[in-house]
């Protein structure tokens, strides 16, 4: 059952009370019902909160202008209210970049985390593309470059088989007011920033995932946060793009999984 947190997050709780929790943080232009797949698999062993962001779905606007430090607050406010010690979070794409943002600021706080498809440091070319996107998003609206990045999410035989999910993710993307999207689209282009060789330094168990196609969250970038976290790991998923997590749920939720159990138990 859907809830709203006094911050205005809109958030789902289900699994047993006592389990470890585990928390997951969907991407840019999205919302909580990307993990439907994924949230029924973990809540048989796990405690799992699933939310919107802020301006996402059905959480409240931005308290202020959005950065990772406010969307790692916002985490930090729901946990608190939920009376949440300690969690593992799954983030995809900026999901990946809060997860992050919250291990350096509330590292206490968190027992493991799961980066997937999520972006680091680019070289001058790449940033300078994500940039012009995010003026494109501010100029536009969320459908100015929508249609490209279906293309950039989706593999072409998933376009072309699933017509009715890319109508739904579609819709999502456009239910975004234009200037809350235009704004959370340059925390994705600016925020990596501040993740490049973190400080503090991160140090929790950490499983780094992303797709051997994804031209934003690429295998170098993978590759570069895992050098920059101590003992963590990297799956490459073959094939696929940047919502691999769409098209190949199990292949992620078992991944995830076998990790969770290693190192958080069950």
């Amino acid at each position: 059952m859907r809830e709203i947190s006094s911050n205005g997050s809109a958030y789902e709780i289900s699994g047993p009370d006592d389990a470890p929790v585990v928390v997951f943080v969907h991407g840019l232009g999205l919302n909580r019902q990307v993990w439907d797949s994924h949230v029924p698999r973990f809540a048989h062993r796990y405690r799992v909160l699933n939310y919107d962001l802020y301006g996402h779905g059905e959480s409240a606007p931005p308290p202020g202008m959005p950065s990772l430090t406010m969307f790692s607050e916002q985490l930090l406010g729901l946990l608190d209210e939920l009376a949440i010690e300690r969690c593992s979070i799954i983030g995809f794409s900026l999901g990946g970049m809060i997860n992050r943002r919250f291990a350096m600021d509330h590292g206490e706080r968190l027992q493991a985390m799961a980066i997937l498809n999520s972006p680091h440091e680019r070289d001058p070319a790449a940033q300078q593309l994500v940039e012009q996107r995010a003026l494109d998003s501010a100029a536009g609206g969320p459908g100015a470059t929508l249609d490209a990045t279906i293309e950039r999410w989706f593999t072409p035989g998933f376009i072309s088989a699933n017509p009715d999910y890319i109508t739904t993710v579609r819709g999502w993307v456009l239910a975004n007011d234009p200037e809350i999207y235009a704004r959370c689209r340059q925390v994705l282009a600016f925020g990596v920033i501040e993740l490049i060789r973190p400080q503090p330094p991160i140090t929790h168990p950490t499983l780094i995932i992303t797709c051997e196609h994804d031209s934003g969250s690429t295998v170098d970038m993978s590759q570069s946060i895992a050098s920059e976290i101590s003992g963590s790991q990297v799956i490459v998923v073959p094939a696929l793009q940047h919502m691999g997590l769409i098209e190949n749920p199990s292949f992620f939720i078992t991944a995830i999984a076998e990790y969770l159990e290693d190192v958080v138990g069950r």
